[in-house]
């Protein structure tokens, strides 16, 4: 159990998930809380890395560090997304074990799962049949990441425990067409069709592709939830338990940004949709106490003013 004075190490603070887990710790009350900018601390860096853990002595290890983007980021840049991201969390886990840690929570994702994969998804379904090809260099990082985890449990007797969380999107999330995820890109999209009184919006693929969101607060409190439960094995899944087509995320987004306004799809479907469904069972989490609590709609508005503070931010500085 993380008691108020404990000491705890986010790796990846300055990401989506990172600076909510940090806001999640604060206010619940935890004081000892470390984190590292990436100009003090190279988390590829395997003896700056060891040096830091063993240096600092936390109790505690959260690994939010990560490379990470949407399909086209994860299609052209594998060779940075699989070196990157085994680098980031071989460097953190293996000094984590050496400098005595015993309990540390790592992130992972859902697209770990098979590309055509029974639905709702299982923590079991894991290596049971091919990637998605879009983001299988991605995957297989983080699948390594579960398998060192359950590895070092198994052979040392940690407490490494490893969150698959589905689709997540909050407050300083990226929203770059290009290298962001879906949902931040929409919001962008449909910010735009309103200020610059747009016609339609363009979307890849034909947007029957189903997602299921969390919201980045909730998936934080589930890392602070779990770091602080027992249970038997080594994932557990995160999500909502509800997912809808891409193109109805267009309709949802577009009720809270553009209420008064109905937006026309154009489809590009000369472009990839990425898995067709990706929907997690979420029983085992549910089991354990803990579900999600923040309203879609409210969660999206949540953002949406983060988004619209990023970008007086950055016409301020041109």
């Amino acid at each position: 159990m993380i008691d108020s004075n404990s000491k705890i190490f986010v790796a990846g603070h300055k990401g989506l998930v990172g600076s909510a887990i940090v806001r999640k710790l604060k206010k619940k009350g935890y004081k000892n809380i470390i984190t590292a900018n990436r100009s003090v601390l190279d988390l590829t860096n395997q003896k700056k890395v060891y040096n830091f853990i063993k240096n600092i002595k936390p109790k505690f290890i959260f690994i939010a560090a990560a490379k990470v983007g949407g399909i086209k980021l994860n299609e052209n840049f594998k060779a940075d997304m699989i070196y990157n991201n085994l680098a980031i969390q071989t460097n953190l886990i293996d000094s984590a074990y050496k400098s005595g840690v015993k309990d540390l929570l790592f992130l992972g994702s859902s697209c770990v799962y098979p590309r055509n994969c029974k639905q709702p998804i299982k923590e079991e379904f894991l290596l049971t049949n091919l990637l998605e090809k879009t983001n299988d260099a991605y995957a297989i990082a983080k699948i390594a990441g579960i398998k060192m985890c359950e590895s070092y449990n198994e052979q040392f007797k940690t407490n490494y425990k490893c969150i698959m969380p589905t689709n997540t999107f909050g407050p300083n999330d990226k929203y770059d067409e290009f290298g962001s995820h879906f949902f931040p890109a929409l919001i962008k999209k449909i910010h735009e069709f309103k200020i610059r009184n747009k016609k339609e919006i363009i979307l890849w693929g034909n947007g029957n592709a189903k997602r299921e969101m969390i919201y980045v607060d909730d998936l934080a409190d589930a890392c602070v939830y779990f770091m602080n439960k027992k249970f038997r094995g080594t994932i557990i899944n995160i999500g909502t338990g509800r997912d809808f087509r891409i193109k109805d995320y267009v309709k949802i987004i577009g009720s809270v940004i553009v209420p008064d306004k109905k937006i026309k799809i154009q489809f590009d479907k000369t472009k990839p949709n990425g898995t067709p469904r990706k929907l997690l069972n979420i029983s085992l989490s549910k089991k354990h106490g803990w579900s999600p609590k923040t309203d879609l709609k409210v969660a999206i508005y949540e953002t949406y003013k983060d988004f619209l503070k990023k970008i007086r931010f950055t016409k301020s500085n041109f």
